[in-house]
């Protein structure tokens, strides 16, 4: 199957260049135009894609190539797009910095496999001549680059008109303009990144702002025209039928538990199982017909007291475990189901209580980074002698991190234990992704039917 998408990957020499504030405004202005614009994000990233589906009221995919293979990334970014008018993706990093310290996964790696036109989103940030030996090496470090120009971050028009007469000497590349610093339009960030878009109460006027200063210092017409000279892409066709329905998959969501793979809930749903919201922060019980329950990342640490307080779910989702309902918990889902939860002052605040550990905060990075689970026996979801990719990025610990699961880093010897397996209950810290290891959706799927059939 070919399919024609004008896209853009935005990429920079490093993280904190601003690529998610100047992504939002490109996806504003996109919108303004009538080109229906959807948005993507390289890497694992969850709060990145939360920003763009807030802007553009649809959901953005991840595009993962440690988790994925190129095809399914093809695929998916093909899938994504359909209907749409322009696709924007979000480098992750560094345009190189890929798994293990290689390009393995980068921005770069994605742009190649998805022969995507790249611009170097660069700050200045006091240099000048410099900046254009630091551009000229991105562009040269590896052929192709796919970089196709560059935009200049947080300076004043001014100043970027200067700089862009030196690079665009002394590299050749175009530079399309700027986008000026609008102070009352940062994006704060706190222990695990940006704050998530709720959290945000004007963030619509900011994005709206960002976008009116791009759309009058940049070169939105060259941009297009970029994103319009992306080849063809050449996309294997895999046609599948929905499994039969399953039943009600409970899917934790608000503001203490928001971080998912949209890979995974469609993936989900292709199994069979309809997903119904619900909130362990205000909710007193489970969706009607539940047969099954999803906890997901998030920052229930910060929510520890209000968590525990609605004792009414905490008891709802303890009965549920204890009849064996089939649950999977991940990172900040996993938290909650110990017996206690520190918030960020230390205080403990009572949990669910069916696992048996206790969450506290460590002030660092816990375990970060791209893993492979191997079972160390058979569960009712992943079986031994099988693998599945996951990542991890908490800064709250355990004191029973279970030990069902070997996780493994990439291009390293490190690994550790990890991963509770109590009958149809799977949780830990690693955030999984389903696609890579489709039996654990269609297992779990299967077990939430057998469920159901039980009701």
């Amino acid at each position: 199957m070919t399919c024609h998408i004008p896209r853009l990957l935005l990429a920079a020499p490093a993280s904190g260049s601003g690529k998610t504030t100047l992504t939002c405004a490109l996806l504003r202005v996109l919108e303004r135009r009538g080109l229906a614009p959807c948005a993507f994000k390289c890497g694992p990233d969850y709060i990145d894609p939360m920003f763009h589906r807030s802007v553009l009221g649809l959901p953005s995919r991840n595009l993962d190539l440690f988790f994925s293979t190129p095809n399914e990334v093809r695929r998916s970014l093909a899938l994504g797009s359909q209907g749409r008018g322009a696709a924007v993706i979000e480098g992750v990093m560094g345009y190189y910095d890929g798994v293990g310290g290689g390009d393995r996964a980068s921005s770069w790696h994605l742009a190649q496999v998805t022969q995507t036109p790249t611009i170097l989103v660069a700050e200045p940030k006091g240099s000048a001549l410099t900046l254009a030996a630091a551009l000229q090496g991105l562009a040269r470090f590896r052929q192709p680059s796919q970089v196709a120009g560059v935009l200049l971050n947080g300076t004043t028009p001014a100043m970027a008109a200067r700089l862009s007469r030196d690079i665009q000497r002394e590299t050749g590349l175009p530079v399309l303009g700027c986008l000026p610093r609008l102070a009352d339009c940062s994006i704060p960030s706190r222990h695990l990144g940006l704050y998530t878009p709720g959290e945000i109460q004007d963030l619509g006027a900011r994005v709206d702002r960002l976008a009116d200063a791009l759309e009058q210092y940049a070169d939105v017409d060259g941009l297009l025209a970029l994103a319009r000279s992306a080849p063809d892409l050449e996309v294997p066709e895999e046609p599948k039928e929905p499994d039969e329905p399953a039943g009600v998959l409970a899917v934790a969501w608000d503001a203490a538990f928001c971080f998912y793979y949209q890979e995974n809930l469609e993936l989900l749903e292709r199994c069979g199982l309809k997903i119904v919201k619900f909130s362990p922060l205000t909710d007193r019980k489970l969706p009607d017909g539940t047969c099954g329950v999803y906890l997901g990342g998030g920052y229930p640490e910060l929510y520890a007291r209000q968590l525990s307080e609605n004792a009414s779910m905490r008891t709802a989702l303890k009965k549920a475990a204890q009849s064996d309902l089939p649950i999977l918990a991940e990172c900040g889902g996993f938290l909650y189901l110990q017996q206690s939860l520190e918030d960020p002052e230390g205080r403990p605040w009572p949990m669910v209580g069916i696992l048996e550990g206790r969450g506290y905060p460590t002030g660092r990075l816990q375990r970060f980074g791209y893993v492979t689970l191997h079972p160390r026996e058979d569960s009712t979801y992943l079986r031994s002698g099988e693998s599945l990719a996951a990542h991890e990025f908490h800064r709250w610990d355990c004191t029973q991190n279970g030990a069902s699961c070997l996780a493994q880093k990439p291009e390293s010897e490190k690994h550790w234990d990890c991963i509770v397996w109590k009958g149809n209950l799977l949780a830990g810290f690693p955030h999984l992704y389903l696609p890579s290891r489709p039996q654990v959706a269609r297992r779990f799927a299967g077990a939430c039917r057998r469920w159901k059939e039980r009701l």
